[in-house]
C-alpha cells in the first residue's frame, strides 16, 4: 500500500508514520509538509507526482482546497483527518466526492463510530430525558466543543425534531426540555473523553468512550484509508467502514 500523508511532521502526522510503519512492514508512506526539512519530505503535495494508492490528510483545515484538487486531479481515495472547515471547503470536499470517494470524520476512533451509534439507541429509548455532553481533552486543544463532541450532539438531536444545541450554560434559568447540552473542559494532557449522560426522573445511563493513546486515531485513519480504496467517488463515514468491517 502507497500512502501520501499530508501534514507529515505535525503530531498526528508522525503517530501516523510509526502506526504505519508497525501495520504495514511492506508499504510505502510518501510524506509531505510544507514545514519539513528539504529532502525529507515534499514541501507540497503537487511536488509528488509518483504513484500512489490514497491521500490521508493530518494537516489542517486551511489545505482543503489544494488537498481536493489533487486527490480529484489525481484520482485517489482521500481520506481528511481534520475539522473546521468552512462552508466554501466543505463545499470542494463534496465537488472532490462526485470524482473519488473522500471519508472526512471528525474522529476515526472506531469506539467512537459505536458510541455515536448507542447515542442514537439512547435518545430513542429515552424520549423524555435530559441529554448532556461533556467532552475533556489537553489545555493545547483549539477548538471548543471538539468536533466529536458536535458529531455526538448531532446525532442525538437527529431523534429529537424540535431539539436545540447549547454549547455551555453562562447564565442562570431552568433548563429547557428541548435543550441538548455540550459541555469542554481543557486539561493537563488528557488525549480524549467523551460522555453522553442520558437522565430521566428515575435513573441515568451514562455512555463514555475514553481515548488513552493517540494512535487509536491514526489506526483508525489507516483503517479507512484501506478500505476506501476499493470503493467508488461518494462521500462516506467511518459508520460504513465499521459496516464493512463487520460485513
Amino acid at each position: 500500500m502507497r500512502v501520501i500523508l499530508n501534514g507529515a511532521c505535525g503530531r498526528m502526522g508522525q503517530v501516523f508514520e510509526r502506526v504505519f510503519k508497525e501495520k504495514c512492514p511492506d508499504g510505502t508512506l510518501i510524506p509531505v509538509d510544507a514545514m519539513g526539512q528539504a529532502g525529507e519530505v515534499y514541501r507540497s503535495l503537487s511536488d509528488y507526482d509518483g504513484p500512489a494508492d490514497c491521500v490521508v490528510d493530518f494537516s489542517h483545515h486551511s489545505q482543503t482546497a489544494q488537498l481536493t484538487a489533487y486527490a480529484a486531479a489525481r484520482r485517489l481515495p482521500l481520506v481528511i483527518a481534520t475539522t473546521g472547515q468552512t462552508p466554501e471547503e466543505l463545499a470542494a470536499i463534496q465537488t472532490a466526492a462526485e470524482t473519488v470517494p473522500v471519508l472526512p470524520a471528525s474522529n476515526f476512533s472506531l469506539g467512537i463510530v459505536v458510541l455515536t451509534s448507542l447515542a442514537r439507541q439512547a435518545a430513542r429509548a429515552f424520549p423524555e430525558a435530559d441529554i448532556e455532553i461533556v467532552e475533556i481533552h489537553h489545555n493545547r486543544k483549539l477548538d471548543v466543543p471538539s468536533g466529536t463532541a458536535l458529531t455526538l450532539a448531532k446525532a442525538v438531536q437527529g431523534e429529537r425534531p424540535g431539539s436545540r444545541l447549547v454549547i455551555g450554560r453562562h447564565e442562570n434559568g431552568k433548563r429547557s426540555p428541548a435543550d441538548i447540552g455540550v459541555h469542554s473542559l481543557r486539561m493537563g494532557n488528557v488525549v480524549g473523553i467523551h460522555e453522553i449522560h442520558v437522565c430521566t426522573d428515575t435513573q441515568t445511563l451514562t455512555l463514555r468512550h475514553e481515548a488513552q493513546d493517540r494512535a487509536l486515531f491514526a489506526e483508525g485513519a489507516l483503517t479507512a484509508a484501506r478500505w476506501l480504496c476499493g470503493m467508488g467517488a461518494g462521500l462516506y463515514d467511518m459508520e460504513a467502514v465499521l459496516e464493512g468491517i463487520l460485513g
